[in-house]
């Protein structure tokens, strides 16, 4: 991308808020994803991260960043819209961690469309699966290993309480990650499993740059919010070390939003 997003390569300082965690973060390779992993091998986690098999390239820039910080890291490809893979993923990763403590339900699937007719049912099928069903599937097969003190965080957007017309499938799926976000924290409470949202405003991630915005919205993207300009995602990586954080026992349930000054979903 250009200009090239600020993942914190070079200014996140970690302070070992999550020492010791062992955390799986999909769509780790790029964007928000990669922030967070970065974030949290600086804060003391070893980090699994899964993405895409022609992604691999970006998937071992992350790497290599985390074992800089001497923590370990594991990349594990493949497609989260099929359901083997997602119980296998969470398999692996317990496997090369030798547990888990924190989920991020991350990777998401964003398409530009006009009109409502322009969203095929392939399409719309693709984006429910990457965006609902594969947190669900992951999320299910975590329950098997997850234990008290244990956080699953998912990422939802502005765009759950503030939808856009032209990506009117994946605001639907976002609306849903906040309902499965409260829904599943009752759930969990008493088994003392924590589990928050991050909302993120207009972020300048491959998420837009590739088919999520017309050529038109990225000339001036973000030029909307307060800021007048996209956040980066170094700016949003402390919301993910924040929900992760023991220190936020209580928080449960909650939606950590960085939209810019734009409306937070509710």
């Amino acid at each position: 991308m250009e200009p090239r997003p600020d993942h914190g390569e070079t200014t996140y300082e970690g302070s070992g808020k999550l020492t010791g965690k062992r955390a799986l973060i999909t769509g780790g390779d790029s964007g928000i994803g990669r922030a967070a992993a970065i974030a949290f091998a600086r804060e003391g986690a070893d980090v699994v991260i899964n993405h895409l098999p022609e992604e691999q390239s970006d998937a071992d820039e992350v790497i290599a960043l985390i074992e800089a910080e001497g923590r370990k890291g594991i990349s594990i490809a493949g497609d989260l819209r099929e359901e083997a893979f997602c119980r296998r993923l969470i398999e692996e990763a317990v496997k090369a961690l030798g547990g888990l403590d924190i989920l991020v339900n991350n990777a998401a699937r964003q398409q530009t469309r006009p009109s409502i007719t322009d969203i095929t049912s392939e399409d719309f099928d693709a984006t429910f699966k990457t965006n609902v069903y594969a947190p669900f599937w992951l999320t299910r097969s975590a329950l098997e290993v997850l234990g008290e003190g244990a956080v699953i965080i998912n990422t939802a957007s502005e765009q759950a309480g503030d939808p856009s017309e032209d990506i009117m499938d994946y605001a639907m799926t976002r609306a849903a990650v906040l309902n499965f976000t409260k829904s599943l924290a009752t759930q969990l409470a008493p088994r003392g499993i924590r589990v928050n949202a991050v909302a993120p405003g207009p972020f300048w991630t491959p998420l837009q740059a590739s088919g999520g915005a017309t050529p038109e919205k990225l000339e001036n993207f973000g030029s909307t919010s307060p800021f007048g300009r996209p956040g980066q995602p170094a700016e949003i990586a402390g919301l993910y070390v924040a929900a992760a954080d023991p220190a936020l026992s209580y928080s449960t349930g909650q939606i950590f939003a960085a939209t810019g000054g734009n409306r937070q979903p509710a």
